[in-house]
């Protein structure tokens, strides 16, 4: 899975060709964005994005970010890098779900990186001569060509393969330790969002990836959809040796054992169940995916880990990413005991 995941990144970096002058990559929408220099005024309403401009060290580029980036799970993380969203200054012209073009225009950015989906806005600023980058996750292969694009846009081109390199390099430490022998099974996973016990994530998904990247078999393979909601009956007969939850404000890993029906699932019975610590540590639509898969691994294959701190492994995963900006980090549970 990993070399595979690499082997596309190399094709996308060769399909990448220079101009003369200036910079350009093609977005998620197959459009070639170019510019005449590097990026120096650009406005992200997209988390991921943000997240990989901050990961290159072209933060100080940002005029304008997403509202969600002042919601609580996600603030004190970038207002430990930014004093402008520490003191709540920088602008907010949107967000993923909608965009407010005449406060855009006013920022007069020279680069916009939106959600490829927000078509009608899109359409608005190119209009007006504004180049836009559009972006889709569906894949941890997307993430890389991400990060690899804004690289080319913002002349942190070297900086972008060492964060790649950084991926690799972790993906590839993590399946030396969950490669099974003969007559080994992988432990079935159920995956719960946050939106209730039975929401869950089939094959064509970024769950799907990292299950199978951590050394599990996901139980909800069978269905084609990427979020999908289930009936108790399905999660009994598949009887998940492990359930991973993601960041949930509603539900403890502890209160799964209360749920009508659950007690009797192994997950259950054996203490297997864990929840995602924050959404910003976690997130694994940006190349923070690489923590999640560590995590879920350590809780799939515990034997076969070390006994480091959880808190310890985030920290340094996180400073190497983020280049040491995120100073302190703030204290993380980790579900039903802190695992191995």
């Amino acid at each position: 899975m990993t070399i595979s995941l690499f082997l596309l990144l190399a094709l996308l970096l060769a399909d990448t060709p220079a101009l003369a002058e200036g910079v350009a990559a093609t977005d998620f929408r197959g459009r070639r964005i170019e510019l005449d220099k590097p990026a120096e005024r650009i406005v992200c309403l997209l988390e991921s994005a943000l997240s990989g401009l901050y990961m290159l060290g072209a933060e100080a580029r940002l005029v304008g970010i997403s509202t969600n980036i002042y919601q609580e799970s996600v603030f004190p993380y970038y207002a430990a890098m930014d004093e402008r969203i520490r003191e709540r200054t920088l602008p907010t012209p949107g967000n993923w779900d909608f965009v407010n073009i005449e406060s855009m225009v006013a920022l007069q950015p020279d680069l916009v990186i939106l959600w490829s989906g927000q078509e009608e806005s899109i359409a608005a600023l190119e209009e007006k001569g504004i180049p836009v980058f559009g972006v889709f996750i569906e894949r941890f292969a997307d993430i890389h060509r991400e990060i690899t694009a804004l690289g080319e846009l913002t002349g942190t081109q070297e900086r972008a393969a060492e964060l790649l390199a950084i991926a690799r390099d972790e993906l590839e430490a993590v399946q030396r330790k969950t490669v099974l022998g003969e007559g080994e099974a992988k432990p079935r996973v159920y995956f719960m969002w946050d939106q209730g016990p039975l929401e869950t994530a089939g094959r064509n998904s970024t769950v799907q990836e990292l299950i199978d990247l951590a050394g599990g078999t996901n139980v909800a393979a069978d269905s084609e959809l990427e979020h999908l909601v289930v009936n108790l009956e399905n999660v009994l007969v598949w009887n998940p040796e492990l359930i991973v939850m993601w960041c949930n404000d509603r539900l403890d890993a502890e209160d799964i054992s209360e749920l009508s029906g659950w007690r009797s699932l192994s997950a259950v019975r054996n203490g297997q169940v864990h929840e995602l610590p924050d959404p910003f540590s976690c997130d694994f639509w940006t190349l923070k995916y690489i923590f999640t898969v560590d995590l879920v691994a350590r809780w799939c294959h515990p034997d076969r880990f070390s006994a480091k701190d959880l808190e310890q492994l985030r920290a340094d995963l996180l400073n190497k990413l983020y280049g040491g900006r995120l100073g302190e980090l703030p204290s993380l549970s980790y579900g039903t005991g802190d695992g191995p």
